[in-house]
Protein backbone atom coordinates (compact mmCIF):
# COMPACT_ATOMS: atom_id res chain seq x y z
CA UNK A 1 0.00 0.00 0.00
CA UNK A 2 1.83 2.93 -1.37
CA UNK A 3 1.22 6.11 1.04
CA UNK A 4 1.97 9.91 0.88
CA UNK A 5 0.66 10.20 -2.57
CA UNK A 6 -2.76 10.05 -4.82
CA UNK A 7 -3.52 7.03 -6.87
CA UNK A 8 -2.05 8.03 -10.51
CA UNK A 9 -4.11 8.37 -13.56
CA UNK A 10 -3.68 4.79 -15.23
CA UNK A 11 -4.38 3.03 -11.88
CA UNK A 12 -7.37 5.45 -11.39
CA UNK A 13 -8.84 4.38 -14.78
CA UNK A 14 -8.06 0.82 -14.03
CA UNK A 15 -9.95 0.96 -10.72
CA UNK A 16 -12.82 2.46 -12.37
CA UNK A 17 -13.62 0.64 -15.25
CA UNK A 18 -13.66 -2.36 -13.22
CA UNK A 19 -16.54 -1.44 -11.62
CA UNK A 20 -18.56 0.58 -14.30
CA UNK A 21 -20.97 -1.81 -15.08
CA UNK A 22 -21.88 -2.59 -11.15
CA UNK A 23 -25.01 -1.81 -9.88
CA UNK A 24 -23.77 1.58 -7.72
CA UNK A 25 -20.17 1.21 -8.58
CA UNK A 26 -19.07 4.45 -6.10
CA UNK A 27 -18.49 2.22 -2.61
CA UNK A 28 -16.77 -0.40 -4.81
CA UNK A 29 -14.49 1.92 -6.76
CA UNK A 30 -13.47 4.01 -3.38
CA UNK A 31 -12.29 0.98 -1.44
CA UNK A 32 -10.17 -0.68 -4.30
CA UNK A 33 -8.52 3.09 -4.47
CA UNK A 34 -8.64 2.98 -0.77
CA UNK A 35 -6.62 -0.58 -0.53
CA UNK A 36 -4.28 0.46 -3.60
CA UNK A 37 -3.40 4.35 -1.73
CA UNK A 38 -4.05 4.16 1.78
CA UNK A 39 -6.23 7.02 1.12
CA UNK A 40 -8.34 8.92 -1.07
CA UNK A 41 -7.51 12.00 -2.24
CA UNK A 42 -9.09 15.10 -2.99
CA UNK A 43 -7.33 14.82 -6.09
CA UNK A 44 -9.59 11.39 -7.07
CA UNK A 45 -12.59 12.66 -6.31
CA UNK A 46 -13.55 15.09 -9.36
CA UNK A 47 -12.05 12.30 -11.84
CA UNK A 48 -14.71 9.57 -10.21
CA UNK A 49 -17.52 12.01 -10.17
CA UNK A 50 -17.42 12.42 -13.69
CA UNK A 51 -16.71 8.87 -14.77
CA UNK A 52 -19.72 8.21 -12.59
CA UNK A 53 -21.90 11.25 -13.79
CA UNK A 54 -22.11 12.02 -10.53
CA UNK A 55 -21.12 15.69 -8.45
CA UNK A 56 -17.92 16.02 -6.49
CA UNK A 57 -20.39 16.86 -3.20
CA UNK A 58 -22.24 13.41 -4.41
CA UNK A 59 -18.19 12.13 -4.19
CA UNK A 60 -17.11 13.69 -1.32
CA UNK A 61 -20.76 13.05 0.52
CA UNK A 62 -19.61 9.60 0.49
CA UNK A 63 -16.03 9.65 1.65
CA UNK A 64 -16.83 11.70 4.49
CA UNK A 65 -19.82 9.75 5.81
CA UNK A 66 -17.85 6.57 5.97
CA UNK A 67 -15.58 6.25 8.61
CA UNK A 68 -13.62 3.44 6.52
CA UNK A 69 -12.56 6.31 4.10
CA UNK A 70 -9.57 8.63 4.93
CA UNK A 71 -8.83 11.62 2.92
CA UNK A 72 -4.77 11.60 3.84
CA UNK A 73 -2.54 8.54 4.30
CA UNK A 74 -2.31 7.39 7.99
CA UNK A 75 0.58 8.46 10.01
CA UNK A 76 1.01 5.12 12.00
CA UNK A 77 -0.08 1.46 11.22
CA UNK A 78 -4.20 1.58 12.00
CA UNK A 79 -5.61 -1.23 13.93
CA UNK A 80 -9.10 -1.11 13.86
CA UNK A 81 -10.63 -3.04 17.59
CA UNK A 82 -13.97 -3.55 17.82
CA UNK A 83 -16.26 -2.36 20.29
CA UNK A 84 -19.41 -3.85 20.16
CA UNK A 85 -21.06 -5.29 22.49
CA UNK A 86 -19.94 -8.83 21.89
CA UNK A 87 -16.20 -8.30 21.98
CA UNK A 88 -16.84 -5.88 25.28
CA UNK A 89 -18.08 -8.72 27.26
CA UNK A 90 -15.21 -10.74 26.25
CA UNK A 91 -12.63 -8.16 27.86
CA UNK A 92 -12.53 -5.38 25.10
CA UNK A 93 -11.89 -2.49 27.40
CA UNK A 94 -9.18 -4.13 29.22
CA UNK A 95 -7.51 -4.79 25.40
CA UNK A 96 -8.24 -1.60 24.13
CA UNK A 97 -6.89 -0.07 27.46
CA UNK A 98 -3.32 -2.27 26.93
CA UNK A 99 -3.46 -0.72 23.68
CA UNK A 100 -3.80 2.90 24.44
CA UNK A 101 -0.05 2.65 25.46
CA UNK A 102 1.05 1.45 22.34
CA UNK A 103 1.99 5.23 20.64
CA UNK A 104 3.44 3.45 17.42
CA UNK A 105 0.11 2.49 16.13
CA UNK A 106 -3.63 4.00 15.50
CA UNK A 107 -6.80 2.46 17.27
CA UNK A 108 -10.02 3.07 15.35
CA UNK A 109 -13.17 1.90 17.12
CA UNK A 110 -15.66 -0.11 14.83
CA UNK A 111 -18.73 -1.69 15.79
CA UNK A 112 -18.66 -5.24 14.82
CA UNK A 113 -15.96 -7.26 12.95
CA UNK A 114 -18.57 -10.44 12.90
CA UNK A 115 -16.22 -12.19 15.34
CA UNK A 116 -18.76 -11.99 17.88
CA UNK A 117 -18.32 -15.29 19.32
CA UNK A 118 -14.33 -15.33 19.54
CA UNK A 119 -13.98 -11.70 20.20
CA UNK A 120 -12.21 -9.31 21.32
CA UNK A 121 -11.00 -8.72 17.92
CA UNK A 122 -9.41 -6.53 15.77
CA UNK A 123 -8.27 -5.88 12.13
CA UNK A 124 -5.20 -4.59 10.94
CA UNK A 125 -5.81 -4.27 6.66
CA UNK A 126 -7.72 -6.99 5.91
CA UNK A 127 -6.47 -9.28 8.20
CA UNK A 128 -8.56 -10.11 11.49
CA UNK A 129 -7.22 -11.04 14.82
CA UNK A 130 -9.93 -12.78 17.18
CA UNK A 131 -9.51 -13.94 20.87
CA UNK A 132 -6.99 -11.11 22.12
CA UNK A 133 -6.42 -10.30 25.47
CA UNK A 134 -4.30 -7.14 26.71
CA UNK A 135 -0.78 -9.33 26.45
CA UNK A 136 -1.78 -9.93 22.78
CA UNK A 137 -3.00 -7.14 21.76
CA UNK A 138 -0.27 -5.08 22.92
CA UNK A 139 2.41 -7.65 20.73
CA UNK A 140 0.18 -7.38 17.93
CA UNK A 141 0.20 -4.00 17.49
CA UNK A 142 3.95 -3.55 18.45
CA UNK A 143 4.62 -5.76 15.35
CA UNK A 144 2.62 -4.11 12.90
CA UNK A 145 4.18 -0.82 13.86
CA UNK A 146 6.89 0.56 11.81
Amino acid sequence: MAQGRAVDEGTLRAIIGRHMAREGPLLPILHDILEAEGHVADSVVPVVAEALNLSRAEVHGAISFYHDFRRVPPTRPVIRLCRAEACQARGGDRVAAALASVTEVAIEPVYCLGLCASGPAAMIGQRVFARLDAESAVRLARSSAP
